[in-house]
């Protein structure tokens, strides 16, 4: 059996490529897109059985790529967005994944694919729903943000109130999210792009103060420059500082 991975990040195409390889060692991944038009290639030149697609691509999103695959293919959406869409997606009996995806949740996805004996046909209803839903909303923006975090008792995944987060940072494969948990600062993580995860935050509440560093600015306190000029921002109740890049330092000039 053939499948094809798209995803237009790189490491979580090949996160998740490693995974099914040890999940399903039996099943070839055929390619790795990292576009819309590219998926779509790629399944016209190899016909897989299975297409694991982003919802959100380049050139074309996962949606549109599923629909133009109507009945070649059984589609398993990987997706960061919210509990409307996966209500939708279990309500329709299609399968998808949520980011960040874990080993249990593909087993479980993987189990299921085996005992499928034809791709889903009748998405159009459903994908004309999904695309309307998702698609960039005026005055519309994040509230919740699902995170996991790993504890002694396993992975548990936690959904954060955008308000609570103080900052986001980009870290290698991941995305760190700091937010308040209680009295203290919790670090969770999330398989979101920070550049996609920017998009989905409302621009009046947060700013990118260095190219891995968002920033909630309800959560500054004031700024601090050091001997050298360098600008930091300092947080409410922790003594946490982060640096500003020269870039955006024009966005703290009034304080």
């Amino acid at each position: 059996m053939k499948a094809i991975i798209a995803d237009d990040e790189p490491h979580l195409a090949q996160y998740l490529h490693d995974q099914l390889a040890r999940l399903w060692p039996e099943l070839h991944v055929a390619a790795i897109a990292d576009s819309g038009p590219a998926a779509l290639a790629a399944i016209a030149e190899h016909r897989p059985e299975i297409a694991f697609l982003d919802i959100r691509m380049p050139g074309a999103t996962g949606l549109e790529v599923a629909a133009q695959s109507r009945g070649i293919t059984r589609v398993v959406f990987v997706t960061a967005y919210d509990q409307y869409a996966v209500d939708a997606f279990e309500r329709d009996a299609i399968d998808y994944l949520l980011k960040p995806v874990t080993e249990e949740r593909l087993a479980r996805t993987v189990a299921k694919l085996k005992q499928a004996q034809s791709p889903t046909t009748d998405l159009a209803p459903l994908l004309a729903q999904l695309a309307q839903h998702l698609a960039p909303r005026r005055g519309g923006s994040l509230r919740w943000i699902r995170a996991s975090k790993r504890t002694v008792d396993g992975e548990v995944t936690h959904q954060i109130a955008v308000g609570d987060v103080l900052y986001v940072q980009a870290d290698d494969k991941y995305t760190c999210v700091f937010a308040r948990d209680g009295r203290d600062i919790g670090e969770w993580l999330i398989r979101v792009p920070l550049s996609e995860l920017a998009e989905q935050l409302d621009a009046d509440d947060f700013a990118q103060i260095h190219r891995s560093v968002i920033v909630n600015m309800n959560a500054v306190a004031g700024t601090r420059r050091d001997l050298t000029g360098k600008l930091y921002v300092r947080l409410h109740d922790c003594a946490r500082e982060l640096p500003v890049a020269r870039q955006y330092v024009h966005l703290f000039r009034q304080m």
